[in-house]
């Protein structure tokens, strides 16, 4: 990992604004602030859009709860790091606060629920000219916040009594988008949707390397391959029970990708289905492309998700997809059912039926026009979305490359 600086709150401070000028115009100034460097979805499509905003000459500090997780190695060299190091999220505020104070960035590009919340309130405690935007990567319906603890429940009502502090909401799909204006109050001109950059120009490399798995190798047997964090969100339990009903018609075997608190439950489930032998757990892999590429199809069982980056980088791969019509991103990407198949939620026998499909989809979906789907959501063009956005918003003229 190479990074410029790792520098606590205290720290940040005393010459930020100064060495940024050059000749009377600046670069625009953008702060990422998320929770940390988890090995999920959020926090790597933060890192990749951090390197494309400094492609395009903009300033970017990532600005983290706490420096952790298993993406610190895929951190891009010479990226600037502020550490919070709070013990809860809304401990952020108060660092936040001075951060915002002493650096005084164009913008603050939040993350995830309860660090947008933190974003918004430092942003008013500290009297900064800083535009703050948000960004919801998952629903703020109850089908959602209902699978996590009561804070996320309060989400919809805090963002409609900080709306005034919201100069831009980013939606990571349309259905977010009207979640945020429907249950948060926010007004339309304030939201905007940018589907999250999958891929990039080093997909193609990535997919290519090796997945060293005996199941990979010849054999006349499918192979499903799913990846996800291993919580009630992503409905592991309705992808076993439906890969049990599966199993009575074929000798299929499903490796699973992921960590989470519900694995011992899932992998008792799995003994009790008797599944043991046909089911891999093989947990986190920092380059999960080349068991993607080499399934026969990916599966996504999930109860709803925001938007679905692993979706993106099965079709990137040229594999089908099998997943759950949930809300939202699912069927916006697999375009309603043309890309890819979809079936109920939370029905194993749904999905049973979708997976009995697997000898068949390879025909249905050629490769070509899979990749050719996923392309529409690369980081280009993700990057100049939010370039767009930046300059209608930066509160001072700056210069963009």
């Amino acid at each position: 990992m190479s990074v410029s600086a790792v520098v606590s709150p205290a720290k940040t401070l005393t010459a930020a604004a100064s060495a940024r000028s050059v000749s009377g115009q600046r670069a625009m100034s953008v702060a990422i602030y998320m929770h940390d460097l988890a090995g999920g979805g959020v926090e790597r499509q933060s890192l990749i859009i951090a390197e494309e905003f400094r492609r395009c000459g903009i300033d970017v500090t990532l600005v983290l709860h706490r420096l952790r997780g298993q993406l610190m190695h895929e951190m891009p060299s010479g990226l600037r790091v502020v550490d919070l190091n709070s013990t809860r999220t809304l401990g952020d505020v108060s660092r936040l606060v001075q951060f915002l104070r002493a650096e005084q960035p164009d913008i603050l590009l939040a993350n995830l629920d309860l660090n947008n919340v933190a974003a918004l309130i430092a942003k008013g405690l500290s009297f900064s000219r800083t535009r703050v935007v948000i960004c919801q990567h998952n629903p703020i319906s109850p089908s959602f916040v209902n699978c996590e603890n009561w804070m996320y429940r309060r989400v919809p009502q805090t963002y409609r009594a900080l709306r005034p502090l919201i100069s831009r909401a980013v939606a990571v799909s349309a259905g977010v988008a009207e979640e945020l204006c429907d249950l948060a109050g926010l007004p339309r001109d304030r939201v905007v949707t940018i589907n999250n950059p999958v891929i990039g120009p080093e997909f193609h490399a990535r997919s290519q390397e090796a997945a060293d798995h005996p199941w990979f190798r010849p054999s006349s047997r499918p192979v499903f391959v799913t990846a996800g964090r291993l919580v009630l969100q992503k409905d592991h339990d309705t992808m076993l029970r439906a890969f049990a009903l599966h199993r009575q018609r074929s000798d299929s075997h499903l490796i699973i990708l992921g960590t989470g608190p519900l694995e011992a439950e899932l992998r008792a489930l799995t003994a009790e289905l008797g599944l043991s032998q046909v089911v891999d757990f093989a947990g986190f892999r920092p380059n999960a492309l080349p068991y993607f590429r080499q399934a026969d199809a990916f599966l996504l069982s999930s109860r709803c998700e925001g938007f679905g980056n692993v979706i993106v980088e099965a079709l990137g791969c040229g594999t089908p997809v099998i997943s759950t019509r949930c809300e939202h991103g699912p069927a916006e990407i697999l375009g309603d059912g043309r890309y890819g198949v979809l079936a109920r939620p939370r029905d194993p026998e749904a999905l049973a039926q979708a997976m009995d499909e697997v000898g068949s989809l390879r025909e249905r979906f050629p490769a070509e026009v899979l990749r050719h789907r996923a392309a529409d959501f690369s980081y280009a063009a993700c990057a100049s979305r939010y370039m767009a956005m930046f300059k209608a918003l930066a509160p001072t003229p700056a210069r963009v490359a």
